[in-house]
């Protein structure tokens, strides 16, 4: 498939071979520079190119022009290619228009001539945008088939894998005709599927997450043979963590288990996160975290666990699930945290058939026009019913407690209020999952009556409580009664401490119980549970980590 293009319009010759010149510099790898004096001229080739499945990126247009101004060809393209990018080129006095026609034709930016130097008045803009439209955009399917049944919690794992790394892909259901035709071609029998397609023509049978790694490039093993720190974990505090360790020189490592992002990674919007007045989903944080930290040189292990911290001297040593080795000279704890899982009758034989913990995303599509039920009283699940409300005809919010104000923020129970899909049910809770190959019913309970009512239900998706990712720790790790990693001036609380502190310092503020092995975000005991808090905390974090390594 052909680069994304990028194009460009200014009747100056001069401008126009200077700004090609510099944009073909910065992104020749990745997009094509395309350049015309005439607004005319670049109308009258766009049909061609939408015609040919060609995806313009971004729109970069001067706006004076003899044929018509750059705000009218901009709003033009918006019939061929309306996800593209704009961006206005104007004089100094051109700015007030510029501004005024960002709020009425949906102008991404405005650069102002001359843009030199370009490495601080061009690139970062233009990379941002072009970031910001590599997150939505959905070209004509050319990349991973993903066949399999849609009751399968085989498929749903590797959706759902794809899915947390931006993988695009393609489900088909093995029930339809395409998907029938496809496993009719490549021979492949029930006991195969899923099975996933590849652009390149391969098939793999029944893959694991591993397997696929390997497919869509993701590193599993460690390239160097010593780190200055090592971070657990690739939620918004172990993210946070990697951007800062690596901003500040130390060779940094980041492994994650699953998918980034982590608990808020499947969040389908965030609104109350600092800097973004229109909320952002998870997946765009997790995203835009990624790349920035990739940008300063973090090295990112994935799928992959640590399984055993060993502690020899001053370096540690992570021994991970396929049993090599990663040496260290500290580490940093951000596993997070899972949903607890429902003991309720029914439910595991329905785990991801029908049953869901967290948002689970990428199921919400098959949800248009059911009943969906959703467990749980925090803003995960406030967020999750508010998504889902938009496939859904029904969405049921099931808590114990009699409202939601002790548990969910006020803008998220206001905007649940405003929506006619959605129903509250409180002081309730489930007593049994029922169904044949997948959910199709629930048990209801009253707690104020002691009533049960069985109802119809097509998906149930669960948001409660919070278990720490802490069962691998060693025992020189102080946890508290929940599992969760005590830190800093609280270890003094508790009862072992004094056998297990080795140093005549007291404890770091997020440094645990073995000196150079800090934890931050949810997984810590006392952490505040928000994406602004974790990341702080994994900010913090390698400061503390700098104060480690000059001891050692």
């Amino acid at each position: 498939m052909s680069n994304p293009i990028i194009f460009v319009i200014d009747d100056d010759q001069q401008v126009l071979r200077a700004i090609s010149r510099d944009l073909k510099t910065q992104y020749r790898d990745h997009y094509r520079v395309l350049s015309t004096a005439s607004a005319k001229e670049a109308l009258g080739s766009l049909l061609d190119l939408k015609n040919k499945g060609e995806t313009v990126a971004l729109f970069l247009s001067d706006q004076r022009m003899p044929e018509m101004d750059g705000v009218d060809f901009l709003c033009q393209t918006m019939q061929y290619f309306p996800n593209a990018k704009r961006v206005l080129l104007t004089a100094y006095a051109d700015t007030d228009a510029a501004i005024k026609a960002i709020n009425e034709v949906k102008l991404d930016y405005y650069l102002t001539k001359p843009w030199d130097p370009p490495e601080e008045k061009l690139y970062p803009v233009i990379t941002d945008l072009l970031e910001d439209w590599k997150g939505v955009y959905k070209p004509d399917f050319h990349g991973i088939k993903v066949v399999g049944y849609q009751y399968s919690p085989k498929s749903h794992d590797i959706k759902e894998f794809l899915s947390g790394y931006l993988v695009p892909y393609q489900w088909l259901d093995a029930n339809t005709e395409e998907a029938k035709s496809l496993i009719k071609l490549n021979n492949l029998e029930a006991k195969d599927l899923p099975a996933i397609i590849c652009a390149d023509g391969a098939v793999m049978k029944t893959p694991t997450v591993k397997d696929i790694a390997g497919k869509i490039g993701l590193t599993q093993s460690a390239k160097n043979e010593l780190y200055d720190v090592v971070i657990i974990g690739a939620g918004p505090a172990g993210l946070a963590a990697s951007v800062y360790g690596s901003s500040e020189g130390l060779k940094t490592l980041l492994i994650e288990k699953k998918v980034p992002g982590g608990q808020a990674g499947t969040s389908s919007r965030i609104e109350n996160y600092l800097g973004f007045p229109s909320g952002l989903s998870g997946a765009d944080l997790t995203r835009r975290a990624i790349t920035q930290s990739s940008r300063f040189g973090t090295e990112f292990l994935s799928p992959q666990a640590v399984k055993e911290i060993k502690t020899t001297g001053a370096y540690k040593t992570l021994v991970l699930d396929d049993d090599t080795e990663v040496i260290t000279k500290s580490v940093i704890i951000t596993t997070g945290v899972d949903y607890r899982q429902l003991t309720t009758k029914g439910i595991d034989k329905f785990t991801g058939a029908g049953i869901y913990y967290g948002a689970a995303m990428t199921e919400a599509a098959s949800c248009k026009d059911k009943h969906v039920y959703v467990v749980g009283g925090g803003n995960s699940a406030g967020q999750a019913a508010m998504y889902l409300s938009k496939f859904a005809k029904e969405v049921f919010i099931l808590i114990r407690k009699p409202s939601l104000n002790e548990t969910m923020s006020s803008y998220l129970i206001d905007q649940i209020g405003g929506q006619p899909n959605i129903k509250l049910m409180p002081c309730t809770e489930i007593t049994e999952a029922m169904g044949g190959e997948n959910l199709q019913q629930l048990s209801i309970k009253d707690l104020n009556t002691g009533e049960t009512n069985t109802v119809d239900a097509d998906a149930l998706y669960i948001f409660i409580g919070a278990k720490p990712y802490t069962e691998w720790l060693c025992n020189d790790i102080l946890v508290n009664n929940r599992g969760f990693i005590e830190t800093g001036r609280d270890l003094h609380l508790c009862p072992d401490f004094a056998k297990k502190w080795k140093n005549d310092r007291d404890p770091y503020l997020l440094e645990t119980s073995c000196p150079g092995i800090f934890a931050a975000g949810d997984v810590r005991a006392g952490a505040m549970n928000r994406v602004a808090s974790a990341v702080g905390e994994g900010s913090m974090a390698i400061s503390f980590v700098h104060k480690y390594l000059n001891e050692v």
